[in-house]
């Protein structure tokens, strides 16, 4: 008999669990719902706190969610923290990578924005932000031959996008590859006719 009542105990449990989820979920889908209305009137306070009120450290959407109200809310190392438990419970996303270089961009943690654009491209290599952006990073450090390799790798995915054509053009000329830059800067006027930077980097080649 005992044994019976235990089962029939679980039996009940089973039974219940998933009105007893549903109604978590509604009260979490409710959050949701105010904490878009209050981040779209700029309460950003308030859209914390209605994620807060149902919280759960394992939840990536929670975590995600939070990460990126804090960095409207321009408290970045909170956000920060939010984001790197979002990335520990999926480690393979790339959305919350992109929120944690948005904190380290503002708090100018360059190394650290290096660390995430190298983190996305090991999860996905041609994708064509962290290309971008890690090519302008190197770039702006000098380091021409990486800088290169990366606006390679785009424009060979998309000859006709002016932005890594031109930094293309721009990189090869810095690292003395003349012959090379002229033939983006040419191609960078084709996209963007009379185009300022193109034309100054046809005029350095030509002196």
């Amino acid at each position: 008999m005992k044994n019976l009542k235990y089962i029939s105990g679980i039996l009940l449990v089973l039974i219940f669990s998933p009105a007893l989820d549903g109604q978590s979920d509604e009260k979490i889908r409710a959050a949701f719902a105010e904490s878009y209305k209050s981040e779209l009137s700029g309460n950003y306070a308030v859209a914390v706190s209605e994620i807060r009120t149902v919280y759960q450290a394992d939840n990536y959407s929670m975590n995600a969610r939070l990460g990126w109200l804090l960095f409207l809310s321009k408290q970045y190392t909170e956000s920060i923290s939010y984001y790197e438990k979002a990335i520990k419970l999926k480690p393979n996303c790339i959305e919350a990578r992109f929120g944690l270089i948005k904190d380290h961009n503002a708090l100018e943690n360059w190394g650290k924005v290096k660390e995430q654009y190298e983190a996305i491209l090991n999860i996905d290599d041609q994708n064509t932000t962290s290309l971008y952006w890690l090519g302008v990073l190197l770039y702006n450090r000098k380091d021409y031959e990486n800088a290169a390799t990366n606006f390679e790798k785009i424009v060979n995915l998309y000859p006709m996008d002016y932005g890594s054509v031109i930094m293309l053009a721009w990189t090869k000329l810095y690292q003395g590859k003349k012959d090379e830059a002229k033939v983006f800067f040419n191609q960078a006027l084709i996209l963007s006719p009379n185009d300022a930077s193109a034309t100054s980097g046809l005029n350095q080649i030509n002196q």
